[in-house]
């Protein structure tokens, strides 16, 4: 006998997009071991938002997640969910009554979910629990528009598009909800120290540019977006124009021939050929990510042990912070 398949099963039941914001994307933490395929990682901007928006809804890490850059998302619930939201503060309303971000909340079929827009930062991540349910691309459900991969459709989401996500049970009712605690929670300003490892290609930039280039606060130019951010201000000069097109790590600084620097992010090509003066370590990528026109950032030159220890040092603050059952 063939197996019928329900209404459900064919039009699966999660959230109805009524306006898709600015930009906002399907992420998860991202895809490896594509590049060998030209395809890059892709995954949350801001790693740390990503990584509490899933845990408050008690996800895997890996969990796919709405990201919302700059806000205007807003969303119908079809089903009974759990969700959070985390990043940068975008006035949240459910029905038209205020919500908190950094905390888990219950959504019953039929609510309408609405993000402002954020007055300081860029990004924020949607999490519902269980995460949402998205067939992976080359092992990944993160959107990479440039790659037209990822994601419903390879591209960012559009208004009158399901996401589907599981319904809550009848146990997730009366489970507590989970809060981060208000001094855990990422302060978002406008302006960030980029802690930089200088890389094997500095032998490129003499001492001179080199003390210059991390004496000198650059500001975010009209040109930033998940691929990289273009900064302004004192040029800085290798003693080449370019090299042979090489892999690109994720925070790489770039310098072209107008002597600019160019800091890779998620959605950077997976090679290339200007000089590298060094590399942000990724805590601080993801603050960089939340920067926008007009902001500021000052690069600060460590070693590789000072990263190695910075690295180690977040990640034991990130394993002790406890969640608040509400």
């Amino acid at each position: 006998m063939s197996k019928v398949l329900t209404k459900a099963a064919i039009n699966p039941l999660g959230f109805l997009v009524t306006n898709a914001g600015v930009l906002s994307l399907v992420q998860d933490a991202g895809r490896f071991g594509a590049f060998n395929l030209g395809l890059t990682n892709g995954g949350p901007a801001d790693s740390l938002a990503f990584y509490w928006a899933n845990s408050l809804c008690g996800n895997a890490l890996n969990a796919t997640v709405i990201e919302i850059s700059l806000g205007g998302l807003q969303l119908i619930a079809q089903v009974d969910c759990i969700i959070a939201v985390t990043g940068a503060p975008m006035p949240l309303t459910v029905n038209g009554r205020a919500k908190t971000l950094w905390q888990s909340f219950l959504v019953k079929a039929g609510d309408s979910v609405c993000l402002g827009f954020a007055s300081v930062g860029v990004r924020c991540y949607l999490a519902v629990a269980g995460g949402f349910v998205i067939k992976a691309s080359f092992g990944s459900t993160a959107t990479v528009c440039r790659e037209s991969v990822g994601g419903l459709k390879g591209a960012k989401i559009a208004v009158n598009e399901v996401l589907p996500c599981h319904v809550v049970s009848r146990g997730g009712y009366l489970r507590k909800h989970l809060m981060l605690p208000e001094s855990r929670q990422p302060h978002y300003a406008n302006e960030v120290l980029l802690h930089t490892v200088l890389s094997y290609q500095q032998q490129h930039f003499s001492a001179i540019e080199k003390r210059l280039f991390f004496a000198n606060d650059y500001q975010v130019s009209k040109h930033w977006d998940r691929m990289g951010y273009r900064l302004q201000g004192r040029a800085i000069k290798a003693d080449i124009n370019g090299i042979l097109s090489e892999g690109i790590c994720y925070g790489a600084v770039q310098i072209p021939a107008d002597g600019q620097p160019i800091v890779l992010l998620n959605d950077r090509q997976t090679i290339g050929g200007y000089p590298k003066i060094g590399a942000v370590i990724s805590s601080d990528c993801a603050k960089l990510s939340q920067l926008r026109q007009g902001d500021s950032v000052h690069f600060e030159a460590i070693s590789m042990s000072q990263a190695d220890n910075l690295f180690h040092l977040n990640l034991s603050r990130l394993k002790q912070t406890q969640l608040i059952h509400l």
